[in-house]
């Protein structure tokens, strides 16, 4: 399971998915998770490109990073639907990102 999930601080996590400044990738290791970091700054694409194109980056991004998962604090329907379509699971949360990367790997693992 790859978790995506959008940042607000170095260890929080939090704010809107398709304005998001910064993302967590994140990957099972063993009992703990390998947590890379990208400046990704959907934020200013998002008001310079028309909505296909922003989500297109969006989508291109996620399945290059083999997301199973997006956890944030808002998302909007139409990237909802786009990531439903990709057969991606959503999940809202915030907080610490170690705990936020247990309880939305705990919910995905109900979802199935």
């Amino acid at each position: 399971m790859v978790i995506c999930a959008t940042m607000i601080g170095n260890d929080e996590v939090g704010g809107g998915f398709g304005k998001a400044q910064r993302v967590a990738i994140a990957k099972p290791d063993g009992e703990s998770w390998l947590v890379s970091q990208h400046d990704v700054r959907w934020d200013l694409q998002h008001d310079q490109m028309a909505d296909g194109l922003h989500h297109a980056q969006v989508a291109r991004f996620l399945r290059d990073q083999g997301v199973d998962v997006v956890v944030t604090g808002h998302i909007g329907d139409h990237m909802v639907q786009m990531l439903n379509s990709m057969k991606i699971k959503v999940f809202s949360g915030e907080g610490p990102l170690q705990e936020v990367l247990a309880a939305a790997a705990s919910e995905a693992g109900k979802a199935e």
